[in-house]
């Protein structure tokens, strides 16, 4: 990997191209993120860049934290994340790295936390069907039957089943970037992002390029 950077989601929105071509977005303010340590073979074990993003006040930051950022001389940050880049060597403490490392046409991986849906039920976060909704029907929206009675008289494991819906992390591949606006530190990529809005997105060059 040579191409990552962290994000904030704007939101969703559409654009022309020269033809005329209708195209929905999703609009990320993609940092600058600045290095906070580099990681090398013969000291950490492997060759890593950790990069801070978004700035936040000093009392909202543990000891710990506060002497790792004051080492390395940055402001402080509210996310702290790696990246394994093939050149880490190349980058040095301090360095920033803007939405400029990306270009239009380039394809990328999103990866966020996707939007919480609390407690749903089987038929809206498994897509089961529901039952007849006449007066006379005892079974409307019900999970239904779960396994046999005497044999194997249990629910096997892994059952779809009424429960906690979102909050998980989530990876869309192979996105298209549309358009860089590195003035403002803007990515605009086509189709949808994973997250809710101000949500902290990771872009990363896409592991299915070629194929």
């Amino acid at each position: 990997m040579k191409k990552a950077i962290l994000a904030t989601k704007v939101g969703m929105t559409q654009i022309f191209n020269e033809d005329g071509v209708l195209t929905p977005v999703t609009v990320l303010q993609a940092g600058p993120c600045v290095v906070t340590q580099v990681k090398t073979v013969a000291n950490d074990g492997y060759s890593a860049v950790q990069v801070g993003f978004a700035d936040i006040k000093e009392k909202l930051v543990n000891k710990p934290v506060k002497g790792h950022f004051d080492k390395a001389g940055v402001s402080y940050k509210r996310f702290v994340r790696e990246f394994r880049f093939e050149n880490a060597e190349e980058y040095s403490v301090k360095d920033e790295i803007k939405a400029d490392i990306f270009a239009a046409g380039d394809k990328v991986d999103a990866t966020a936390i996707a939007k919480g849906k609390g407690f749903q039920g089987a038929i809206k976060r498994l897509g089961q069907s529901r039952g007849p909704m006449a007066h006379g029907s005892k079974f409307h929206r019900h999970q239904g039957s779960n396994g046999a009675c005497s044999s194997p008289s249990k629910v096997f494991k892994g059952k779809g089943m009424p429960g906690h819906m979102g909050a998980k992390k989530i990876t869309v591949q192979n996105l298209e970037v549309v358009k860089i606006d590195a003035e403002n530190n803007l990515i605009l990529v086509k189709g949808a992002v994973p997250g809710p809005k101000k949500a902290m997105v990771t872009i990363k060059e896409t592991v299915k390029s070629g194929k």
